[in-house]
């Protein structure tokens, strides 16, 4: 990512290409049903960077379903903080993440990333992201087009631009679009 180009630069005093991870567009599709299950989705380790526990706090406050697949050193911790409409599915395969996102309504992504693959997969399926606003994130999703920024780290402001969101009218195609710019093929 151009973030990645601009730590080699400062540190290393030298130039670097950017080439993009490959995404698996051709995988990660939307359903063809449209619309959502009425949910929030977290697709993670569950590690302390991702800051899987802001989400956690946020949806207290918002009492709207979350379903976090992943696990990781942090899932106790996490488990004793949640609330009830906050649901840990644990690590799941490919194609359960797929469905998942597929039927989720936002993908919610609080850590900064060098790049960060899984917000691409979940615009493959048509989903927007809510995303903070920082790293290779900036370089993968379109505020506005194909999700939504915070730009602090606090619950206070996830949960603000999660309503935010929700008053959007997204456009699944547009946002699909977007993803298979990053695709394998393009890669290739």
């Amino acid at each position: 990512s151009r973030h990645v180009q601009a730590r080699i630069r400062e540190f290393y005093g030298r130039e670097a290409a950017v080439v993009y991870p490959p995404v698996a567009t051709e995988f990660f599709t939307p359903d063809g049903r449209g619309g959502d299950d009425g949910y929030d989705l977290i697709v993670s380790a569950l590690v302390p960077y991702k800051r899987v526990d802001l989400a956690v706090r946020a949806y207290a406050q918002t009492g709207f379903p979350l379903k976090i697949a992943g696990a990781g050193t942090e899932l106790a911790a996490l488990r004793r903080g949640a609330p009830p409409n906050v649901e840990f599915v644990g690590r799941v395969p490919d194609e359960a993440v797929r469905e998942l996102y597929r039927r989720c309504r936002f993908l919610i992504f609080p850590g900064e990333e060098d790049f960060g693959i899984v917000p691409l997969e979940a615009q493959a399926c048509g989903k927007p992201v809510v995303a903070f606003g920082r790293g290779g994130l900036l370089e993968t999703v379109v505020a506005g087009q194909t999700g939504v920024f915070f730009q602090e780290q606090t619950p206070e402001a996830l949960a603000a631009a999660v309503a935010f969101a929700a008053r959007n009218g997204w456009e699944a195609a547009a946002i699909r679009a977007h993803a298979e710019q990053f695709s394998e093929a393009r890669f290739m």
